[in-house]
Protein backbone atom coordinates (compact mmCIF):
# COMPACT_ATOMS: atom_id res chain seq x y z
CA UNK A 1 0.00 0.00 0.00
CA UNK A 2 1.69 3.45 -0.81
CA UNK A 3 0.23 5.73 1.44
CA UNK A 4 -0.16 3.52 4.05
CA UNK A 5 2.02 5.36 6.32
CA UNK A 6 0.97 8.87 5.37
CA UNK A 7 -2.14 7.83 5.69
CA UNK A 8 -1.50 7.14 9.11
CA UNK A 9 0.14 10.69 10.24
CA UNK A 10 -2.44 12.52 8.30
CA UNK A 11 -6.02 12.38 9.58
CA UNK A 12 -8.80 14.51 10.06
CA UNK A 13 -10.20 16.04 12.85
CA UNK A 14 -13.26 18.01 11.83
CA UNK A 15 -14.89 18.29 8.29
CA UNK A 16 -17.50 20.91 7.11
CA UNK A 17 -18.96 22.51 3.90
CA UNK A 18 -18.64 26.77 3.56
CA UNK A 19 -19.07 29.16 1.31
CA UNK A 20 -18.73 26.35 -1.87
CA UNK A 21 -15.56 24.75 -0.14
CA UNK A 22 -14.85 21.54 1.86
CA UNK A 23 -12.91 22.20 4.65
CA UNK A 24 -10.99 19.85 6.37
CA UNK A 25 -9.28 20.38 9.92
CA UNK A 26 -6.47 17.90 9.93
CA UNK A 27 -5.02 16.64 13.31
CA UNK A 28 -1.78 19.08 13.59
CA UNK A 29 -3.51 21.89 12.97
CA UNK A 30 -3.43 23.04 9.35
CA UNK A 31 -6.57 23.50 7.75
CA UNK A 32 -7.18 22.12 3.88
CA UNK A 33 -9.86 23.76 1.58
CA UNK A 34 -10.88 22.82 -1.98
CA UNK A 35 -14.18 23.69 -3.99
CA UNK A 36 -16.67 21.34 -4.30
CA UNK A 37 -16.78 21.94 -8.03
CA UNK A 38 -13.37 20.00 -8.44
CA UNK A 39 -14.90 16.54 -7.98
CA UNK A 40 -18.19 15.27 -10.57
CA UNK A 41 -19.94 14.06 -7.62
CA UNK A 42 -20.36 16.99 -5.48
CA UNK A 43 -20.35 19.20 -8.55
CA UNK A 44 -24.48 19.50 -9.11
CA UNK A 45 -24.98 18.54 -5.49
CA UNK A 46 -27.14 20.26 -3.31
CA UNK A 47 -26.04 22.11 -0.16
CA UNK A 48 -27.83 19.35 2.38
CA UNK A 49 -25.98 17.01 0.87
CA UNK A 50 -22.94 18.67 0.94
CA UNK A 51 -22.77 19.24 4.37
CA UNK A 52 -23.54 15.47 4.86
CA UNK A 53 -19.82 14.58 5.61
CA UNK A 54 -18.42 12.18 7.46
CA UNK A 55 -15.18 10.87 8.86
CA UNK A 56 -14.22 7.54 7.70
CA UNK A 57 -11.34 5.03 8.42
CA UNK A 58 -9.83 6.47 11.52
CA UNK A 59 -10.17 9.96 9.92
CA UNK A 60 -8.01 9.08 6.59
CA UNK A 61 -10.83 9.18 4.21
CA UNK A 62 -14.26 11.39 3.61
CA UNK A 63 -17.66 10.31 2.65
CA UNK A 64 -20.85 11.55 1.54
CA UNK A 65 -23.33 9.40 2.01
CA UNK A 66 -25.89 10.54 0.08
CA UNK A 67 -24.02 10.96 -2.86
CA UNK A 68 -21.82 7.90 -2.49
CA UNK A 69 -18.61 9.48 -2.73
CA UNK A 70 -15.24 9.25 -0.92
CA UNK A 71 -12.49 10.90 -1.03
CA UNK A 72 -8.79 9.65 0.99
CA UNK A 73 -6.84 13.28 2.73
CA UNK A 74 -3.70 11.97 0.99
CA UNK A 75 -5.51 12.20 -2.24
CA UNK A 76 -6.69 15.90 -1.37
CA UNK A 77 -3.52 16.92 -0.44
CA UNK A 78 -2.02 15.74 -3.35
CA UNK A 79 -4.44 17.52 -5.69
CA UNK A 80 -6.72 14.00 -6.47
CA UNK A 81 -10.51 15.14 -6.26
CA UNK A 82 -12.27 12.49 -7.38
CA UNK A 83 -12.55 10.51 -11.19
Amino acid sequence: MKYMVAELLVTAKKVWYENGMVCILIQDGREIRFPSTLNKRLKNASRSQLENIEIICGGTGLHWPELDEDLSIVGIMEGRFGQ
